[in-house]
């Protein structure tokens, strides 16, 4: 059996905003084992971006602040660590591909500058090694020419090479835990498709575990071994890939895979789940999803119900299978 090697132990994450506090990240629970692709999933505004960034402790302060919980990373609680602690681990064995490469790269450094930079920083490796590593690079993420990309600046590549040069400096120290936000997000199809293939290239080659964070499932179909599905800042429905997608059980995970399009499959219009994620500052203690629901029950309004499991690591957080438990 996998060891773990990060766990969420009731993450809570807030921010302060002129409407009051903003619960972005809620009592979130969950673990990533040693070797394993978990996919976090939801729609925008449910947290996802931000319990990756409470891990890498890149919440924007001071309006961000994590207040409560733990975040184990062998043994270590992440959110005990000083800065100096923290930095030595970032970028060297926790590595994140962010959202937006344009974005995220200094536009003023080269390429090869920017993967240079943590073999000289963490690996301690002199500017020729880490030149010659930095080119090694380039090529294993299947970048042609890798001497003249080095010599590069960001707005002379393509959006998809921009994502490879993120995914190379993320490589660059051999990680233990990569972690991809919306890696193919600002992608056409095809790109994405050879971005996808890159990464599971790179993690059954590197054995590293995977966080991927996104909200198409045609993605975690395809790439996760785990699916943790949040909605407005709780994690409300986990389990194995293929036991999520057969028998998924929150009526907000059955929405989402019934809101995937089918190719073959005709249909007069998409489905979508009605109504809005909810606005996270000030909400009472309620099923989040209840006023988008059509199971919605009187108890969902005035309680929220608990992430329980069903003994065979499936986990629910639902009003509707307490209730049918309790008439069984």
């Amino acid at each position: 059996m996998s060891n773990t090697l990060v766990e969420f132990k009731h993450l809570h994450t807030y921010f302060d905003t002129e409407e009051g506090t903003l619960k972005a990240v809620n009592d979130v629970s969950f673990r990533v084992k040693e070797g394993e692709t978990v996919a976090i999933v939801g729609e925008s505004g449910s947290g996802k971006s931000v319990t990756v960034l409470s891990l890498m402790r890149l919440v924007a302060e001071p309006q961000g602040k994590i207040v409560d919980g733990e975040i184990i990373y062998e043994g270590k609680n992440l959110l005990a660590l000083n800065r100096k602690e923290m930095a030595r681990l970032r970028g060297k064995e926790i590595a994140m591909i962010f959202q937006e490469p344009m974005s995220s790269l200094n536009p003023v450094l080269t390429i090869g500058e920017q993967i240079m930079e943590p073999l000289i920083e963490h690996l301690l490796l002199s500017k020729k090694e880490a030149h010659k590593k930095a080119e090694s690079l380039i090529s294993l993420v299947g970048i042609p020419r890798p001497a003249q990309i080095m010599k590069s600046y960001p707005h002379e590549l393509s959006g998809g090479m921009l994502q490879r040069v993120m995914i190379a400096i993320a490589l660059s120290c051999n990680p233990k835990l990569l972690i991809a936000d919306e890696p193919t997000t600002a992608l056409d199809v095809t790109i994405q498709a050879q971005i996808l293939d890159l990464l599971r290239q790179v993690k059954d080659e590197f054995g590293m575990s995977t966080l991927l964070i996104t909200h198409d499932l045609g993605v975690v179909a395809e790439m996760a071994d785990y699916v943790v599905v949040m909605y407005a800042g709780k994690v409300i429905e986990e389990a194995p890939v293929l036991e999520l997608f057969k028998e998924p059980r929150h009526p907000y995970t059955q929405g989402l895979l019934k809101s995937k399009p089918v190719i073959g499959q005709r249909k007069e219009r998409l489905y979508s789940i009605p109504g809005q994620v909810p606005n996270l500052v000030g909400l009472e203690n309620m099923c989040y999803f209840s006023d988008r629901c059509e199971h919605c029950m009187n108890i969902c309004r005035t309680q929220a119900p608990p992430l329980r499991d069903d003994g065979q690591g499936h986990k629910t957080a639902c009003w509707l299978y307490e209730e049918e438990g309790k008439q069984a």
